[in-house]
């Protein structure tokens, strides 16, 4: 193509509407792509590098990646172009009506047959500008609840761990690890980022995520705390704090996260996200960790508060107690009260069994004195059951002898045939008695035994020897009396101690003193005297 190279020195003031054909002229005709090529290859060379201020209008995102949009001002309108690869390394999101300086070159589009701007990179025109685009940021993800009170965590007093994510070269880091050193030394881990630039934000965003993504008793500690630190600079400086991805990342930290970018007066849109915002990264290694000397300090004075308070609880409760004590009595007078109650009764009970025992002995020997001896019985229900045989045996001798002569004297009237039987059946009978007189009697003296055992079993449960079985024991003087009081007893006087299985003898200590008087006899009973019963008269039947 030497021709279209040629075409390249022409004078400036050269026009193509020169070139069109007339009579007689030797230019050269070219085709519309070789002169759109040649326009091209012009305007790359011309404007190979520029730097445009403008206004985004009609920003679009291409499915490609590509991003398409029009930067004018007042009079004018410059196509451009931003590629996919280009797109991603931008520090400017495009928005619509933002004002913008973009580097790139200048290129034509020969299908439209237009000229467009290839953008590189896009920076805010000023600082008024880049302000107004984060607050409009700030009240975008504000209206998505990122920076909502009720999300912000508190921090934990004394963190174990305490996680940093900023530059590992910066004063930052020295400045946080000396501070910690001097107010409570902790383990410290460092994440180190690019805290400016085109990658920084990414970085930071990674190393928030990261911290997050380590799990607890793992061969690396999990963080108790993140310090997200930056030292000052321009707005343009701290721009990587101001991005979306950081802020998010930020706000989805389930560990307590403290923002220390910038100075005092320096304000990013982590800090809104964060638990708690530090001026510098200094005093946010101050809200780490407390003071180790302040609060040894603490501990000592609260060591001291709690030992007084508990002195003074103590002293008050004993004084309490002891007004109680004092408003109760003497438990040990009550005690002696019921000592001396209790010794009153068992003195008693001790007089009521030896008085309970002397009734029933008295009335044992009343029901023995009226008893007869079962020999007694036995010799005079045999004295009267042998008369009544001998009555009866001589009334039969009487009835048969005198039936006889009944039977002689009217045997001239009767046969002798009726009469031997009726003295047969009268002799039948008579033999038939004395058996069963034997059986009567065998049955009397059945029942008198029956029934002089059974007094005999009551006389045994009114004997005293019942009571000894329990284990009390029957004291007698010389004379056979009972003891029933320590009174009657003398010093040297000698005692019998009957219990259930035998006697002992015994002597009252002390010394020996005059014979008791003998007890005044009883008077005798007046014996009752039976009164003779009339003789019956013996019945011959």
């Amino acid at each position: 193509m030497p021709m279209l190279a040629g075409m390249t020195d022409l004078p400036p003031d050269y026009s193509y509407a020169d070139a069109a054909p007339r009579t007689g002229s030797n230019l050269p005709e070219v085709s519309v792509s070789e002169l759109a090529r040649d326009l091209k290859r012009t305007v790359e060379e011309r404007f190979a590098y520029v730097r445009v201020r403008g206004e985004i209008s009609q920003p679009k995102r291409h499915t490609s990646g590509h991003l398409y949009l029009r930067l004018k001002d007042e009079s004018a309108v410059l196509e451009a172009v931003c590629w996919k690869g280009t797109v991603a390394r931008l520090s400017v999101r495009p928005e619509e009506g933002m004002e913008v300086v973009c580097t790139g070159r200048l290129t034509t589009y020969p299908g439209r047959s237009q000229y467009q701007l290839v953008i590189e990179t896009m920076d805010l025109a000023g600082e008024g500008a880049l302000l107004k685009m984060l607050e409009e940021r700030k009240k975008r993800l504000a209206a998505e609840g990122l920076f909502a009170p009720e999300k912000k965590r508190p921090l934990p007093f004394l963190p174990n761990v305490i996680g940093v994510v900023t530059s590992p070269t910066g004063a930052v880091i020295r400045d946080i690890l000396h501070r910690l050193a001097d107010r409570f030394p902790r383990h410290v881990l460092l994440w180190p980022v690019a805290v400016q630039g085109e990658r920084a934000a990414a970085e930071v965003a990674k190393a928030i995520q990261g911290f997050n993504s380590i799990q607890p008793g793992g061969r690396v500690p999990r963080p108790d705390l993140l310090i997200v630190a930056r030292g000052g600079g321009s707005l343009e400086d701290l721009m990587a704090f101001n991005e979306e991805v950081v802020v998010r990342a930020a706000a989805a930290s389930r560990i307590p996260l403290i923002s220390a970018v910038g100075h005092e007066t320096d304000t990013t849109l982590i800090d809104f996200a964060s638990d708690r915002r530090a001026p510098t990264p200094t005093a946010a290694a101050e809200m780490a960790v407390p003071v180790r000397a302040e609060l040894l300090s603490q501990v000592l004075d609260d060591g001291r508060r709690l030992h007084a308070c508990m002195s003074r609880a103590l002293e008050n409760r004993r004084s309490y107690v002891e007004a109680l004590g004092r408003g109760l009595g003497d438990p040990r007078a009550h005690l002696e009260g019921c000592v001396q109650r209790l010794d009153d009764r068992a003195e008693r009970l001790t007089l009521a069994m030896a008085a309970q025992l002397e009734r029933r002995r008295t009335a044992v020997a009343q029901a023995g004195s009226r008893l007869r001896h079962p020999r007694e019985v036995l010799a005079l229900a045999v004295t009267r059951m042998q008369a009544a045989t001998r009555a009866l045996r001589t009334g039969l001798d009487k009835a048969v002898r005198l039936e006889e002569g009944r039977y002689h004297r009217v045997s001239d009237r009767l046969t002798l045939l009726p009469i031997r039987r009726q003295l047969t059946d009268g002799g039948t009978k008579l033999r038939d008695l004395p058996p069963r007189l034997d059986q009567a009697y065998a049955r009397r003296l059945t029942q008198a035994s029956d029934r002089l055992a059974a007094l005999g079993q009551l006389l045994e449960s009114y004997s005293y020897r019942g009571v000894l079985a329990r284990g009390f024991a029957l004291v007698t003087d010389g004379a056979g009396q009972p003891v029933t009081h320590a009174a009657d007893t003398q010093p040297g006087q000698g005692l019998t101690i009957a219990f259930q299985d035998g006697k002992v003898e015994a002597l009252v200590a002390g010394e020996a003193a005059a014979p008791p008087p003998p007890p005044a006899a009883k008077p005798a009973k007046p014996t009752r005297v039976r009164k003779a019963e009339p003789a019956k008269q013996e019945s011959l039947f």
